[in-house]
């Protein structure tokens, strides 16, 4: 099932950078707007780049920690998604498809972070008592 979740959070993470990286392009070329959309590209695929890099973690803590991060560039995202929006760059349509799928990422990564610190708790446990 964590394989599972991982491999879905990983194809989510690319698809939505590749709908990052139109958005940039579209603030670019229809409202010459290039102080935001740098900024979304560089929050919006960072996500699955973090993403991508914790598949060769280390550890345990550094497959974590790498997912933590990708949580941090989520919220980002979806700070400066709200900050479009709120600035008429975005159709309510364009933001409301963009924060579902961003909040579905934010989520997934919640919930594999959750279950790795638990497995990690779990295992620090495990060598203290024997």
């Amino acid at each position: 099932m964590a394989k599972d979740l991982k491999n879905i959070v990983r194809e989510k993470s690319k698809l939505f950078a590749i709908r990052i990286v139109k958005l940039s392009q579209h603030l670019q070329e229809q409202y010459h707007e290039y102080v935001l959309s740098r900024q979304i590209l560089k929050s919006g695929t960072s996500i699955g780049a973090n993403v991508r890099e914790s598949k060769n973690a280390q550890s345990l803590p550094d497959f974590i920690s790498k997912l933590e991060i990708a949580l941090k560039e989520s919220d980002e995202t979806e700070y400066w998604l709200e900050i479009l929006y709120e600035t008429d760059y975005l159709t309510q349509v364009q933001f409301e498809s963009m924060i579902a799928d961003n909040k579905e990422l934010t989520a997934l990564l919640v919930s594999i972070i959750k279950a790795n610190k638990a497995k990690r708790d779990l295992d620090k446990n495990k060598s203290i008592n024997q």
